[in-house]
């Protein structure tokens, strides 16, 4: 099983800027990919940034030049640097891990943007 604990959603105004944390735990493995997931009301939950374990990264065009995601050297912290937020991007992020063809889910956290 793997564990994955979100922090850092909060409200911050158009311009802002958050960082997202998410720490994994339990049985994980070395080749994966982490990244970062984003629900808005009444919307489908939709790909933000994903990142491989050779740091491969990927990310939505709608926020490419915005967002940057990382992760630790161990493999087992990711972060997404959110910057020039718009109201658009407000919903529930959802931090996800693959591996062995299975997704595991966060709990997920609230990211408000006011205009």
């Amino acid at each position: 099983q793997v564990q994955l604990v979100e922090s850092g959603g909060g409200l911050v105004q158009a311009g802002g800027s958050l960082r997202l944390s998410c720490a994994a735990s339990g049985n994980i493995r070395g080749i994966n990919v982490m990244g970062w997931y984003r629900q808005a009301p009444e919307k489908q939950r939709e790909l933000v940034a994903s990142i491989t374990w050779r740091s491969t990264t990927n990310y939505a065009d709608s926020v490419k030049g915005r967002f940057t995601i990382s992760r630790d050297n161990a493999g087992n912290l990711v972060y997404l640097q959110m910057n020039s937020l718009k109201p658009e991007d407000t919903a529930v992020y959802y931090c996800m891990l693959v591996q062995s063809s299975y997704t595991y889910w966060g709990q997920g956290t609230q990211v408000t943007v006011s205009s």
